[in-house]
């Protein structure tokens, strides 16, 4: 009985971890975009080429580092890229 459970709870988490990878590629195609360059020390959305992890800029502005934003508003911003450096 035990491992009916663990083999449900298994499956469970398994759907639940693809249903989140899935939705990012979504939500760029949803008319939002990474722009690089312009984040607060901190505030990164995701990794960046120095680490694997969102929040972990070391600086205003890092040129690896970036946010997800709507589309065209990065061209807007100063210091504002789509391609990281």
């Amino acid at each position: 009985m035990k491992s009916k459970h663990l083999m449900i709870a298994t499956a469970v988490t398994g759907a639940l971890a693809l249903g989140t990878l899935a939705t990012t590629p979504v939500a760029e195609a949803a008319g939002k975009e990474k722009c690089y360059g312009v984040s607060k020390a901190g505030q990164n959305d995701c990794a960046t080429k120095t680490s694997s992890c969102a929040g972990t800029a070391k600086e205003d502005g890092q040129k690896d580092a970036f946010v997800v934003v709507p589309k065209g508003l990065c061209e807007k911003l100063i210091g504002g890229s789509t391609q990281s450096s």
